[in-house]
């Protein structure tokens, strides 16, 4: 296949032969797995974006409340603290937050996400793009432009390492979907290939070797808390590679390193809820108390 891809170096030599962004490599090379013309597969991403703008709104304005009632009411609080004008982050950072929270929310309620790449770290990817995405007025064809350039890292981590948390911890899922945020909005940005890469780099490694440790089983917390430090994540990643701060670890070792560490977790601490924050007194109370 011409526009496949199996790792970041690979990726970054055909963007440079073709002289193409990472997108739209990424498009092409849907576009030859599937069998589908490119603007049949850029209106299934159009779907997802569709989806994920809904959920990154819906908390804000309806009261939503978590199946397992750990989580719901956070999106709404955190707006309204920004509006009081008191956010200690800045309204961006809040809106982002909002959204990746808000989102979290509604996936615990049993709402319509997309899972980028789980369901477990569904807020990160559309609460980066979305609010980036307003923040600088650019349209729908831009954001669904990111979305491929981060499922291009998406791809890589998955085909190289793992995005699940039962095989890699929380490192795995809110750590590679940070990954693939920070490099779509490197690429939203006018960054380079190279910057998108070296941004994914940096989001692995400041959450390598995070556990998964569920209260109940319930993906609700902690997972919504790593979810806002998961955008905060992809966000201060890309604006450090934008500003010229790359990583001294290629991505594609970072990758490598991220599944030896999450290989290396014992049984506990990988989404068993036998361990961590789930297997606190509290955590234990929680779990009595939500199954009896």
């Amino acid at each position: 296949m011409k526009f496949n891809f199996t790792s970041g170096a690979e990726l970054l030599e055909k963007c440079k032969k073709y002289e193409m962004s990472m997108h739209e490599i990424c498009l092409e090379r849907e576009a030859e797995l599937s069998g589908l013309s490119k603007e049949e597969v850029r209106e299934k991403m159009r779907v997802s974006l569709n989806i994920m703008k809904s959920s990154t709104e819906r908390a804000t304005k309806e009261d939503i409340k978590s199946v397992g009632g750990l989580i719901g009411g956070e999106a709404k609080k955190l707006t309204t603290f920004r509006n009081n004008g008191k956010s200690v982050c800045g309204t961006l950072m809040n809106k982002a937050l909002v959204a990746a929270m808000g989102t979290m929310e509604v996936n615990a309620s049993m709402g319509l996400i997309v899972a980028a790449p789980t369901a477990g770290s569904c807020g990160i990817l559309p609460a980066a793009v979305v609010t980036i995405g307003k923040e600088y007025g650019l349209n729908d064809e831009d954001m669904i432009d990111a979305l491929f350039a981060a499922s291009a890292i998406g791809a890589i981590i998955t085909r190289n390492a793992t995005v699940a948390g039962a095989e890699g911890g929380c490192q795995a899922e809110t750590g590679a979907a940070a990954a693939m945020a920070a490099a779509g909005v490197v690429e939203m940005m006018g960054g380079t290939v190279e910057q998108a890469l070296h941004a994914a780099s940096h989001c692995l490694q400041n959450v390598m070797g995070l556990v998964c440790d569920p209260i109940a089983g319930l993906v609700e917390a902690p997972c919504q808390g790593r979810n806002a430090i998961g955008v905060a994540n992809a966000l201060i990643s890309a604006e450090l590679c934008l500003a010229g701060i790359l990583n001294i670890i290629p991505f594609d070792e970072t990758v490598d390193a991220m599944y030896k560490v999450g290989k290396s977790l014992p049984m506990e601490l990988r989404e068993t809820a036998l361990g961590g924050i789930a297997a606190t007194c509290t955590g234990c109370s929680l779990t009595t108390k939500i199954f009896g």
